[in-house]
């Protein structure tokens, strides 16, 4: 071999460090794809956004309309406060008008004619519950006036009954006791007598006679029944006996 070949020889090796290594595929990383999993976010579910609206909105309806009741119910209470406040003290206060009134009444027209001291004394009191009457109208205390009306258990209390057959039955013939109402609430009932046995009022005779007309009066089946088994038992021998 001479020296000129061996030159030859080295430039023909390969140079490792002049070769470029060949392109190995990418292969995906671990820890990058579960982050981009993790991080990805999830499609949302139409139909469980759809119910979770349509329950919040009735929860939403049902607090307004809570509220509103509650606001309602709050001026109610407040209106009934500021009108009835008053009912214990002017029902106390009624007690002082019928002491007064049974007073004004025990004295004799005649003596207070006779005496001027009595009959001033009576002027006075006469004054004072014509005061206390209007001070009642003024704050919406008004008196009952059941004389002659028909008995209504919602303004009156029947104490007695009285044989009267000059008026309807069920009305008032007596006041024991004046009623009065505040505004339109009852605050004490007036104390009646009511008479019996008379003929009925004008309403009953007219709801009667409308009654008849209409044919509404026909004997009771029950009356019929009881008259009919009293005469002979069986039906066969109501009839027999009937023949």
């Amino acid at each position: 071999m001479t020296s000129e070949e061996l030159p030859e020889e080295k430039d023909n090796a390969p140079n490792p460090e002049s070769e470029t290594p060949e392109a190995l595929p990418d292969t995906p990383d671990v820890e990058d794809a579960e982050y981009a999993e993790e991080a990805a976010p999830e499609g949302p579910d139409v139909e469980t956004l759809q119910a979770e609206i349509v329950t919040l909105n009735d929860k939403l309806l049902r607090a307004l309309a809570e509220t509103e009741n509650m606001r309602r119910r709050t001026v109610r209470d407040k209106e009934e406060a500021s009108k009835y406040a008053i009912a214990n003290f002017a029902r106390e206060m009624l007690g002082v008008g019928d002491n007064l009134h049974r007073a004004l009444a025990s004295v004799d027209a005649d003596l207070r004619t006779e005496n001027a001291v009595i009959e001033q004394m009576m002027v006075g009191l006469e004054m004072t519950e014509r005061e206390i009457q209007n001070t009642f109208e003024r704050f919406g205390i008004k008196a009952i006036e059941a004389m002659g009306e028909k008995f209504d258990h919602n303004f009156h209390e029947a104490l007695f009954e009285m044989d009267d057959a000059s008026k309807p039955a069920a009305t008032v013939v007596q006041v024991v006791e004046t009623g009065y109402v505040l505004k339109d609430r009852l605050l004490r009932p007036a104390k009646v007598g009511v008479s019996k046995g008379g003929p009925p009022s004008v309403k009953e005779s007219a709801k009667a006679a409308t009654a008849e007309l209409a044919g509404d009066t026909a004997p009771d089946s029950k009356d019929s029944q009881t008259a009919y088994e009293d005469k002979g038992g069986e039906p066969g021998a109501q009839i027999d006996e009937e023949l």
